[in-house]
């Protein structure tokens, strides 16, 4: 028995250390022990400020850009199956009009839509019997709105980590409206991060059909006012003479999305610039561009603005640079926007809060204070209520509060200002728990019993009760956490790692103090309770 009861104690000792170290470390001085105990707990926005955004992703511009895709896919597969057309329009962001199709190749149309379009629907053009319109299915387009939302919610929260914000939050928020909220604790430069968040940073690279111009008008003269078909007209770099405009083709060679990396680096002639790497598809279509576009221009486009246009001298497969007028700092936050990959669609801007580290140190302070009250309450009424007995209540219940915070500073956990609502809470079903023991050892003393057989029931009768309680509890603490947002999920995060730190403390830690006790005590002394 005292074997057994020196291992317990000997392990609830074990559980002690380790978590104190977890909080504190190993300090050298008062502080540095204050140092890692404020690094060691991370603080979510409402405690150490920062800065609040939401933003809405424009999803139309995804389905934009799949119909842009389809639409020359189109072109390309037709041609391949030997099928004469007059034009193919894209009418709106959901519809391609197909004209001058003979009646003989109809059905290839047909088989064709079938066949690689399954996201889209054909039907004939009342009116027009060569004409075809492409619809795009409903149930595809919202799918593409919705996938379109994730992809921007994925990289946003790559484009924050990689500047290293410790414990973002970036969630959906409202009800439809494709919105995304991102909470920033402890931001350096907010107006930086709200820029790199919604760069759209749209890499693509197109061949110059003719430019530089001096103006936009004089590249529209240039061509009689009509630009030449599936070409478009992107102002560029400032030159000596002020503003330079392109014609470039409309669909790109390579976009963003054949990228595969981006370094900063240094140009030859010792300029900022990013240096990329392309996938296997996309290194063979640059290939084959360059390769058969030796001697032109080839259209360096950032967010539909030429950034440089550099002659193509040989084919170019997986690797290229992007240079231009840029500082180190711009090239460092382009290569890492490009690096984490471009946003499907294009993000307004709505609204921005700025929290202030006064107020976080003032929901702290009162936070704190709210906790050392309820908590010397408490251990006041034990002591009270259960005389001896309650400074076995109380020294559960500071353990369950040391490896609660032990949890947060092993975990990197982030503790909000309803997280602390969580620590209080986790009071209050510890002494919930020891007031169930307690009072179910009374019961056991007033009917007769023994006082080691009393504890013994005491403890066995009530362990049902308590794992029930928790139990459902900490459901709804996951419910919370998978539902909820940042100061929501600190709530659950905290309350569920209280609830399971009482079941250790209030069954085990406590048994093994009665048991100590009595061990120890005259024999048919009274248990203090």
């Amino acid at each position: 028995m005292e074997s057994k009861l020196r291992g317990k104690a000997i392990f609830i000792a074990v559980i002690i250390v380790v978590c104190i170290l977890g909080i504190i470390g190993f300090p050298k001085n008062v502080q540095e022990l204050k140092d890692n105990v404020r690094n060691r707990i991370r603080l979510g926005l409402d405690l150490k400020g920062g800065t609040h955004l939401i933003l809405q992703v424009q999803v139309e511009d995804a389905v934009n850009i799949t119909t842009d895709q389809v639409s020359e896919r189109l072109k390309d597969e037709l041609k391949v199956k030997n099928v004469p057309y007059a034009d193919i329009q894209k009418v709106d962001s959901t519809h391609i009009l197909i004209k001058g199709i003979p009646q003989d190749k109809s059905s290839d149309v047909q088989a064709l839509a079938s066949e690689q379009l399954s996201d889209w629907e054909l039907s004939r053009v009342p009116g027009d019997a060569s004409a075809r319109m492409l619809m795009l299915k409903v149930t595809a387009a919202a799918n593409t709105r919705n996938q379109a939302l994730l992809q921007a919610m994925n990289t946003v929260r790559n484009r924050v980590d990689q500047l290293g914000v410790t414990e973002p939050t970036i969630a959906e928020y409202g009800q439809g409206d494709y919105e995304l909220v991102v909470q920033l604790p402890g931001v350096d430069d907010p107006t930086r991060v709200k820029d790199i968040i919604q760069s759209t940073a749209l890499l693509e690279l197109k061949l110059v059909q003719d430019g530089p111009y001096s103006s936009r008008e004089a590249a529209l003269g240039a061509h009689g006012g009509i630009l030449p078909p599936d070409t478009e007209l992107l102002p560029g770099p400032a030159g000596q003479s002020g503003e330079t405009w392109y014609v470039v083709n409309r669909v790109a060679a390579v976009t963003g999305r054949d990228l595969s990396g981006a370094e900063p680096s240094h140009d030859v002639n010792g300029r900022p610039s990013v240096n990329f790497t392309l996938t296997r598809d996309g290194a063979a279509r640059f290939g084959r561009v360059t390769g058969a576009n030796v001697g032109k221009l080839l259209a360096i486009v950032l967010d539909n603005r030429v950034v440089d246009a550099p002659e193509i001298r040989g084919q170019i497969t997986d690797r290229g640079e992007i240079s231009g007028p840029f500082t180190p700092q711009k090239v460092q936050d382009l290569a890492l926007v490009l690096r984490s990959g471009a946003l499907p669609a294009s993000i307004k801007y709505l609204s921005e809060q700025t929290v202030g580290p006064s107020l976080g140190m003032d929901s702290i302070r009162h936070g704190v204070i709210a906790s050392i009250v309820g908590l010397v309450a408490v251990m006041a009424f034990m002591l009270i209520y259960y005389r001896g007995s309650g400074v076995n209540a109380n020294l559960a219940l500071i353990l369950n509060l040391i490896i609660l915070m032990a949890a947060l500073a092993y975990f990197g956990a982030v503790l909000t200002l309803p997280g602390i609502a969580g620590v209080i809470l986790t009071v209050g079903m510890g002494v919930d728990s020891n007031v169930l023991i307690f009072e179910r050892i009374r019961e056991e003393l007033r009917m007769g019993k023994a006082v080691g057989a009393a504890v013994a029931d005491g403890f066995e009768h009530a362990f049902r009760t308590i794992i029930d309680t928790h139990v459902t509890t900490i459901v709804s603490a996951t419910i919370l956490f998978a539902f909820g947002t940042g100061p929501i999920r600190g709530f659950a995060v905290t309350l569920s790692i209280g609830l399971l730190a009482n079941l250790f403390t209030s069954v085990f830690a406590s048994r093994v103090i009665f048991d100590y006790i009595l061990a120890r005590r005259a024999k048919g002394a009274a248990l203090s309770i």
